[in-house]
């Protein structure tokens, strides 16, 4: 009966094409600058859901689910980007009215690891577009899937009550898992050690945006390059520019794994590695740092205090 009323409901402008392993719609974002509806109304405006909005970007692109960095081509991060930065508009409120582009729709953000930015930065956006959020913040203790119910038999389950899963979990692999379980678009915010694609989205827009370019930089991963999700996906998303060159610095430890270096090798990305910070950084453009992840080395405390200790005397 839910998903009746749901399928009721007039689409956002949000051009939905079928994708081809299932009947579904799939999520694809064309903004309009014709005025804006209610339910049952005309045409929305992505941008700003007023009439007042200037003409926008027409975004060509077909997204479905974002599970990986290596999804998106250039031409698809380009019409991304345009649309971010009229985004941007919409945050500073420059075009007047909130959007209601999304009015009616339900977004699960269904969260088995703890999260702040990512988690409500989802719920902000959404929220922003006029739409609402059904929500849970330790799904790992707090959800079924600590009677034991599978990831797949909780997907099933949410996606009953929603139009998008926004999904982070402990485990690499999960976010595909959940994709080809649901009959709706499912975003992967993170899982595991595997990948964080909208992260990196966010780092590659914010990069271009700084420097005014993407290709010909020189960028240097630093940390914990072997559990650090963002750093991978932000190498893969990378590897899409020109003449790029990553310099990858982290202790002996957590090492860049080898399936990102022939990822590189096979896009011709010139890479390096280091264990000295100092000794790479007046060659970069960008220095993207994060943490040693202390939840990744599970009981061997050893190794994450050996790669913490040889890291601070970087």
């Amino acid at each position: 009966m839910a998903a009746a009323a749901r399928a009721a409901l007039p689409r956002p402008h949000l051009s939905l094409p079928s994708s081809s392993r299932r009947s579904s719609p799939r999520l694809s974002l064309t903004p309009s600058s014709a005025p804006p509806r209610l339910r049952g109304g005309a045409a929305t405006s992505v941008a700003a859901g007023t009439s007042a909005a200037p003409q926008q970007h027409q975004v060509t692109a077909r997204l479905g689910d974002v599970i990986e960095a290596q999804q998106f081509d250039r031409d698809a991060l380009n019409e991304i980007f345009e649309v971010a930065r009229e985004m941007e508009a919409v945050e500073r409120g420059s075009h007047g009215a909130p959007s209601r582009v999304l009015e009616g729709y339900l977004m699960a953000t269904l969260f088995y690891e703890p999260s702040t930015r990512t988690r409500l930065s989802f719920e902000a956006a959404m929220r922003r577009l006029g739409g609402e959020v059904l929500t849970t913040e330790n799904a790992r203790e707090f959800s079924s899937a600590a009677k034991g119910e599978t990831l797949e038999d909780t997907i099933r389950i949410v996606e009953g009550y929603s139009d998008i899963i926004v999904l982070r979990h402990f485990e690499s692999g999960a976010a595909r898992r959940a994709a080809d379980t649901a009959n709706i678009p499912v975003i992967n915010a993170g899982d595991g050690p595997g990948q964080h694609p909208t992260q990196a989205l966010l780092d590659v827009y914010t990069i271009k945006r700084e420097i005014g370019t993407l290709d010909g930089i020189k960028l240097g991963l630093v940390g914990d390059l072997a559990n650090g999700r963002t750093v991978r996906s932000l190498a893969y998303l990378i590897a899409k520019y020109q003449n790029i060159k990553i310099y990858f610095v982290s202790p002996d430890v957590v090492k860049m794994k080898d399936d990102i270096k022939d990822y590189l090798n096979s896009k011709g990305v010139e890479w390096e590695e280091s264990s000295d910070l100092l000794e790479v950084a007046s060659k970069c453009d960008v220095i993207y740092q994060t943490r040693i992840q202390k939840e990744r080395f599970g009981e061997r405390i050893d190794l994450y205090e050996a790669a913490r200790d040889q890291g601070r005397s970087r």
